[in-house]
């Protein structure tokens, strides 16, 4: 039986050998994640499992925690929730736990600190988890009853997801990232396009991409309404392992004759840097458009779990170097975790962001999710390089969050409009 790699990950972890996509499972899980907002809800959930029992988790070495997302904690309700997490890690010994200061944003982290390797399935109480795909794991989101259970159990249900496989080939143009073949791509299938379904990526462009560029594409599946994201493991993903993880783990790859509900091929000559202009990650458009209509930013982040990492912040670095941020602009750089803060800052990004007028923040989800640094008011306008532009996102309904790669935001925050960097 011919089969996709999604099937067979998910089959290798299940007691029965001969299932495939649209069957259920109960499958045994190798990695557990949640953050300041999802893990008190699981740890109730976990408390009450054992409560009466002797049991503890199923293996502490297979649980993280990272408070990310309202941290440093904004208010006491946001201390509340850290604490939470906090006293939970102490109790039980949690080895993963990464308090401020001392880890980031959990999906820039996790592949950082080689806390997922390929073949695993992972589980996480927050959508973008589907980004350690980019590894050649599954990796999905679930709630925080489901990963409460699996703390205790280590096991979840799973449905085995059917799988569409895509293909992009030809060249890529300038300033052109995976952020925007992923924009490109939920543009073109829609934010429903793949609901609970497996986004298999391949082709020449793929086998090209780095790994930064890859663990972009696979955090916004979920924008598609995918269960996850994929690209088979190669030489890149093997060389980004090697320093990371010390255990073996298995490599898998889908058949050649696998079953695909749909197959589509991408040509990535004619894709421009893309802009989803609100309020969808599937309204897409090609800068050289969104450029002539002139639309005027208050604000510019570049950060996240998106596009938060090295790469992200030296391709802001090099438009915005010896440049001025635009008088009536915000610009906030977020490194995705402590390292690459501290990498930015010996390579002398820092330095020219600050010269440059943009403030640098710890590693925080803050302003992703309307949380903290750099909440719109009502009619304000911000570039982002975040994944998510629904109304309110980022503060007051009123407010407007448009999504792009860092170049674009970087050169958007110099003019004081949405631009390309090949426009200035």
């Amino acid at each position: 039986m011919e089969l996709t790699i999604t099937e067979k990950i998910l089959r290798d972890h299940c007691n029965n050998k001969k299932v495939r996509a649209g069957d259920f499972i109960l499958a045994n899980v190798d990695k557990c994640l949640a953050n300041d907002i999802t893990a008190p809800i699981a740890i109730e959930v976990f408390e009450q499992i054992i409560e009466g029992t002797e049991k503890e988790i199923f293996d502490r070495n297979s649980i993280i925690l990272t408070p990310d997302h309202f941290t440093p904690n904004k208010d006491v309700a946001s201390a509340k929730q850290c604490e939470i997490l906090r006293n939970f890690a102490y109790k039980y010994r949690i080895p993963n736990y990464f308090e401020v200061g001392r880890g980031g944003i959990e999906h820039c982290l996790i592949p950082e600190q080689g806390l997922v390797q390929p073949g695993d399935l992972f589980i996480g109480a927050d959508s973008h988890t589907c980004t350690y795909g980019a590894l050649g794991a599954f990796s999905t989101g679930v709630g925080s009853t489901d990963l409460g259970v699996a703390m205790a159990l280590g096991k979840g249900w799973f449905k085995i997801p059917e799988s569409i496989k895509f293909i992009y080939s030809g060249n890529l143009n300038e300033w052109v990232s995976g952020k925007d073949l992923i924009l490109y791509t939920i543009g073109d299938i829609g934010v429903d396009g793949a609901t609970y379904q497996a986004m298999e990526f391949t082709g020449e462009v793929i086998r090209n991409l780095s790994m930064d560029n890859r663990l972009t594409i696979c955090n916004m599946v979920v924008e598609a309404g995918a269960k996850n994201g994929i690209i088979a493991p190669d030489k890149i993903t093997l060389d980004y392992m090697k320093d990371r993880v010390n255990s073996n783990y298995k490599v898998y790859e889908s058949d050649k004759n696998a079953d695909y509900i749909e197959v589509i091929e991408i040509d990535c000559k004619d894709i421009e840097p893309q802009v989803a202009l609100p309020p969808s990650p599937g309204n897409s458009k090609p800068i050289s458009e969104i450029d002539n209509m002139r639309v005027k930013i208050d604000q510019s982040i570049i950060g996240s779990c998106t596009n938060g990492r090295m790469e992200d912040l030296r391709i802001a670095a090099t438009i915005l170097k010896s440049q001025k941020i635009h008088p009536k602009v915000r610009c906030i750089v977020i490194p995705g975790t402590q390292h690459i803060y501290l990498q930015a800052l010996k390579e002398g990004l820092i330095e020219i962001f600050i010269d440059a007028g943009a403030i640098v923040s710890t590693p925080t989800c803050g302003p992703c999710l309307g949380g903290h640094m750099g909440i719109l008011s009502e009619g304000e306008k911000a570039i982002s390089t975040t994944n998510r532009n629904f109304t309110g996102r980022m503060g007051h309904p009123g407010s407007e969050v448009y999504l792009s790669n860092p170049a674009i935001a970087a050169a958007s925050a110099i003019k004081g409009y949405i631009t390309s960097p090949k426009f200035m």
